[in-house]
Formats: C-alpha cells, sequence, structure tokens
C-alpha cells in the first residue's frame, strides 16, 4: 500500500462508558490485554499503515504517557493533535490547516471506539478506481435502524438517513475513511466542525462520496452494551 498516514480520532470523553471512564480516557480502556487504541494502531498496522497521528483532547496526558513522544516507532513514525477543547469530528483536520500542514496525499482517518476487520487494501484500490475525494467504509448490520444509514446510487452515497424506522439499507458508516486532501479545503476558516455534517453531505452533492460496503466484523464500542459485546467477540489477531 505504500506510506500512508493515518490520522486516528482518540479525543472522546467516553461518557457513556462511565464508570469504566471516570479515569482514564476512552482511548484506553482495555480490550483484553491491550487498550481500544492499540486494536486500531493493529488493524492499521496489519496492512502496513504505521505513520500515525493520534488525534487527542480529553485525558490526553494518559494517552501520550501510555505511547510515548512524538516521533519514529519501530516500522513507523507517531505524532500527536491536540485539541485543547473538542472541535468536532473534522478537529484534527481544522487544526492542520490552521499549523498550514494540511496532509499532501491520499490519507486514512478511523474512529478510535470503532473496531472492523475492513480490507483496507481493498478499500484503497475502490478509492483510487472511483476517483472520489471521500471514501466510507460501510458496515452491514442487522440493527441498521439504530445507526446512521447510507442512502446508495450504486457505490455513490447520497446521504445518511440518522436512525431510520425503515432503514434504505443495511450499510451503515463503520467511522473508517479514505480522504484526498481537497477535504481540507472544505474546511478553511471553520473554528470547529463535523465531518458527518460539514464534509460528507457537500461531498455527497458534488458526488464525490463513495461507500466501500464490506460484511467483516464490526463492533461499535460507544456503550458499555456494546463495549462488553466487542470484549466477547472482537477477535482480530493476526
Amino acid at each position: 500500500m505504500g506510506h500512508m498516514k493515518a490520522i486516528i480520532l482518540a479525543g472522546g470523553l467516553g461518557t457513556r462508558l462511565a464508570p469504566i471512564t471516570d479515569k482514564i480516557p476512552k482511548a484506553l480502556v482495555p480490550m483484553g490485554s491491550r487498550t481500544l487504541t492499540e486494536e486500531v494502531l493493529s488493524i492499521l498496522g496489519h496492512y502496513g499503515i504505521h505513520d500515525i497521528m493520534l488525534s487527542i483532547a480529553h485525558k490526553k496526558d494518559q494517552i501520550k504517557e501510555k505511547f510515548g513522544p512524538a516521533g519514529k516507532r519501530g516500522k513507523g513514525n507517531i505524532a500527536y493533535i491536540k485539541e485543547d477543547q473538542p472541535l468536532g469530528t473534522a478537529g484534527p483536520l481544522i487544526i492542520l490547516n490552521k499549523q498550514g500542514k494540511p496532509i499532501q496525499e491520499t490519507f486514512f482517518m478511523v474512529n478510535g471506539d470503532n473496531l472492523f476487520d475492513v480490507d483496507l487494501k481493498a478499500m484503497l484500490d475502490f478509492h483510487r478506481k472511483k476517483k472520489g475525494i471521500a471514501t466510507i467504509a460501510l458496515s452491514m448490520v442487522k440493527n441498521a435502524k439504530e445507526y446512521g444509514v447510507a442512502v446508495l446510487d450504486g457505490d455513490k452515497i447520497i446521504r445518511f438517513i440518522e436512525k431510520p424506522q425503515q432503514p434504505p439499507s443495511e450499510y451503515i458508516n463503520s467511522g473508517y475513511y479514505l480522504l484526498e486532501p481537497e477535504v481540507f479545503g472544505l474546511l478553511k476558516g471553520k473554528e470547529r466542525g463535523m465531518m458527518e455534517k460539514d464534509v460528507f453531505p457537500q461531498l455527497a452533492g458534488q458526488g464525490k462520496l463513495y461507500g466501500f460496503r464490506s460484511d467483516g466484523i464490526w463492533f461499535d464500542t460507544g456503550t458499555l452494551e456494546r463495549y462488553e459485546k466487542a470484549k466477547r467477540e472482537w477477535k482480530f489477531q493476526r
């Protein structure tokens, strides 16, 4: 896959995982012998993605203590994008814009609380073939009405419907994205922003947002019930 960067969104408050997150950030919630963030790093690392930018906010000092100072790390590199206050899911891109350091090539962005056994190489091949600006990995779930469901026209995402009573498909936003540098332009001048509200709808309107369907096992660990299920069933050990 060549040398690729990935941003992991690891700044969430994790309030729905209390009391586990009363003293630790959601990024460091245990998953067996490792942390949630280490599991996400394992998924990326399996595909040769080792140049990682951790976007951190809540209890960020604990995360830095766990993963050590920025710089070379084994096969790759770790950097931190620090939010002093939550700026939304597009926060790291807004900060990189302000620093004059937007990423200049195709990159991954991953929600740090989602575990997904998705073929990232196949996703990248799909993304390059479609020539869009963003590709969202779509997970097929049975209980789609509990999530944001993709409305598709072929492989193009037209929009998402949040928690629909009658889902138009079984495919939901997994929180795994491939993005082109053009996304930074959509956030210029913004102080805060959401990928789901400020970026993806614009790209969908331009016909430049695609959905990569995957039936790989996916877990959202955002609630105690879902977290316990992930602890029991997550098996990404390659």
